[in-house]
Order: structure tokens, then sequence, then C-alpha cells
């Protein structure tokens, strides 16, 4: 047979090679698809996967909307690892995010400005809603209440931390880039000293985190969010933790600046994974 036969056969059979990974890359994503359900509050939530047979470990990804949640991989984070081990991955619109914004105020972050402006308590809702939804997993079967695991990134992951530290049934956090401290972003230029959001700051809840297991993880030039603050929030923590800290702090290289640094991710979901092995089954 010719060379030329050689490399037409070889082709041919990469491009099949291609298509059955693909195919079943595709078919492996239907089975985990994005699902919208609602609690008997009418809180909504996305469930990305479908009911499992038996009550699963559980973990709460928040980034920004539920699609931008559970529908990007990058959002994912160490969810799409533990989505692969059983793990039903979860989200709910963040403040001002999704259908959460309400009329007439602004979207996002300057969403959060203006309802601190006003002096809204969105923190305590968006802790309400999540309770809520945990509380539906549980009773409807989704959800073994021994195995709940939170991360978020950037914003999502301040209101990661703020969701453990008033939700006993939180094993474990994993925050990406964590906000630590409101007044820092440029969205709250000028409102940095303002009581309500002094009070919302990492740091200040502290002591509702000792004894929780915590992975942060931040990149060494994190000029948005502020390298040193989250550096600062993990050792108040460990600080009042007294030689007991359950607090592990990743400063990684990351010349991109506020992002996830490379690997992060599957090192989260790996100590995850961990954390929730030792909990009850």
């Amino acid at each position: 047979m010719k060379k030329s036969s050689f490399v037409i056969i070889f082709r041919w059979l990469f491009v099949l090679y291609f298509i059955i990974n693909v195919s079943f890359a595709n078919a492996d994503m239907q089975k985990k698809k994005l699902q919208f359900l609602k609690t008997d509050a009418n809180v909504r939530f996305g469930i990305w996967g479908k009911k499992p047979d038996k009550p699963a470990p559980t973990l709460f990804i928040l980034s920004a909307t539920i699609e931008e949640s559970l529908g990007d991989s990058y959002f994912r984070q160490c969810g799409n690892i533990l989505a692969d081990k059983g793990y039903l991955c979860v989200s709910l619109d963040l403040p001002c995010h999704g259908l959460e914004k309400k009329p007439h105020e602004p979207s996002n972050l300057a969403g959060w400005r203006n309802r601190i402006e006003h002096n809204k308590p969105f923190i305590a809702e968006f802790n309400a809603r999540a309770v809520d939804v945990l509380n539906y997993l549980v009773t409807e079967g989704y959800t073994n209440s021994e195995k709940v695991a939170v991360c978020g990134t950037s914003r999502g992951g301040f209101l990661a931390l703020h969701f453990a530290a008033i939700e006993p049934r939180i094993k474990c956090v994993a925050a990406f880039a964590p906000v630590v401290d409101l007044g820092t972003l440029r969205d709250f230029k000028g409102l940095e000293q303002r009581p309500n959001v002094l009070s919302l700051g990492l740091t200040n809840i502290a002591d509702k985190l000792v004894g929780r297991d915590i992975w942060l993880v931040i990149g060494d030039q994190d000029t948005a969010v502020d390298t040193d603050k989250v550096i600062g929030f993990a050792r108040k923590v460990s600080d009042l933790s007294c030689k007991k800290s359950r607090i592990e702090l990743h400063v990684m290289p990351e010349p991109r600046g506020h992002t996830t640094p490379a690997g992060a991710a599957e090192q989260a979901a790996i100590w995850i994974d961990k954390r929730l092995a030792h909990s009850k089954k």
C-alpha cells in the first residue's frame, strides 16, 4: 500500500475518533443539562443534572446568574469534577442578577450598591433563599444533608462564605478569588466607611466561620479584590481558631490579575471530596 493511502486512512481514523469522542461528550453533557426548579416558597434555583436515585452529596455554586454559574465550565469550577463523582450541582441567582434584579434598580454590583445606599438587607435575603433551597433539596430527597458544600467565584465566594456562616449544614467552603471587603471594589467607591459596608466584610463574620472547613485561592497580583485582603481574612479566621485552624489558603502566581489561577478548581474538588468523605453517610 502506498504511503499516501496510509495517510488517508490515518486521517479518516482520526476524524472518526474525534466524532466518537464529541458524541460521548455531548451525551454526557445532556445527562447533566441545566434544569430549573422552585421551592414551595417560590424560590427559583437550578440544578446541573437530574434528580439522583438517592440523596446525593451537593455542591452549591455561586457566581452570578444560575445560567452563568452552572452553564459555564469556568464558573462551575470544582463542580465539573465533582458532578462526575455523583455530586448534585445547585445554584441561585445572586442579588440583582438575573431574575433577582428588581424593577427600576441597577443590575449586578451596581444593584448591590443601590441596595446598600437604601439600607436593604440583601445578604440576609439571599441567605434566606439559599436556606429555603437547601431545605427543599433535603426534603425532596435530592440532597444528603450530611454532605453539603458551597463554592463561589469573586462576589460568589463572598456570598458562599456568608451562607456558610449562618448554615451549619454547610460542611465546607471553597472560594475562588473571593471578595472580602466590598469597599475594595471600584463599584463601591465613596462608600468604603459606610457602616453597612464595613459590617458585611468577611473579617467581621470571621468568628462565625471558626471551626469550619474553608479553602481559599487567590492570585498573587489580584488588585480587584486585593490579595492582601484575602490573606488578612484567612489570618483572622486562623487567629480566632485558637490553633485549631481548618482554613487552607493558596496564594498562586497569576499575572492576569482577578481570575482563578490554573489548576485551582481541580485542587478544590479533591479537597471538598475528602472533607465530605469524613461526614456521616
